[in-house]
């Protein structure tokens, strides 16, 4: 898509293993972006089941039946969708982001690369090995999942395959908030793209998390950002910009990879 569109966040309070409880606050907020025009909807992290470690895996047999709502939705109203569930694989679980095209077909998957150590993701989901620039009816989208934004190798490696879009889903705690604040903006401006983040709010868990979700430029403004409850920020997003801002200012052409070569320390 060339021509300018609206993006929005979607963010809500997760209720722990509650998938219908979730889901049905999800297709509410949807209904509502798509009728304010939205032509990208992006949901948080683990939307549809909080980490409800306890029967992840059962939880996970959830996930094929939202896709499917998630894909028909999609398809009426030209909406392209993004958002991470819980995917089972054999023994394994993936926190997995999803995005479905404007067509309603599954474009592309991610399978979160960073886990948060600090809160035992690592003890419940497997490491996702492979991330991809996954193209669609909005333009090239680097996707990305909460704790991936403290590693810039990542938005980097989208930069260098085209993205002009980052779709970040998160659970980020309200004491982080700051970091979140920077990250995604830091993320916007070093790789001159739009970032469409989207966090939770509430009490999820042991957890608390404070929204702030937001929708940035590839100068690092601030389009639109939600406050501290449920909620829909959106912005007109104008793919042009990118282009504009990366004539100005060269720094793909400028980057010189000589000079990044891990070298041998002396001795």
């Amino acid at each position: 898509m060339s021509a300018p569109f609206q993006a929005a966040t979607l963010q809500f309070p997760i209720e722990m293993g509650k998938v219908q409880t979730n889901l049905s606050r999800a297709m509410s907020l949807l209904r509502e972006a798509a009728g304010r025009g939205a032509s990208l909807c992006v949901l948080p992290e683990m939307w549809s089941t909080g980490f409800a470690y306890d029967n992840l895996l059962q939880l996970c047999g959830s996930t094929p039946e939202i896709l499917y709502e998630l894909r028909r939705f999609a398809e009426a109203h030209r909406t392209v969708i993004a958002g991470s569930l819980p995917e089972r694989s054999g023994r394994s679980v993936y926190n997995t982001l999803y995005l479905v095209d404007a067509n309603g077909v599954i474009a592309g998957e991610y399978r979160k690369a960073h886990l948060f150590t600090p809160s035992g993701e690592h003890l419940h989901f497997r490491r996702g090995s492979q991330a991809a620039v996954t193209r669609t009816r909005v333009g090239a989208i680097g996707p990305q999942i909460c704790y991936d934004l403290r590693f810039p190798e990542l938005s980097r490696k989208y930069f260098l395959e085209g993205a002009t879009l980052l779709c970040v889903c998160a659970q980020w705690p309200s004491v982080r908030r700051g970091h979140w604040e920077l990250l995604i903006t830091a993320r916007a401006v070093e790789n001159q793209l739009f970032v469409v983040a989207t966090n939770a709010v509430g009490r999820s868990g042991e957890f608390h998390y404070a929204g702030g979700s937001a929708i940035l430029s590839p100068l690092g403004e601030r389009l639109a950002e939600a406050k501290e409850t449920e909620g829909i920020a959106t912005a007109t997003l104008d793919p042009s910009m990118v282009d504009e801002v990366r004539r100005r200012m060269p720094c793909a052409l400028d980057r010189n990879e000589r000079a990044y070569r891990r070298t041998r320390r002396p001795g």
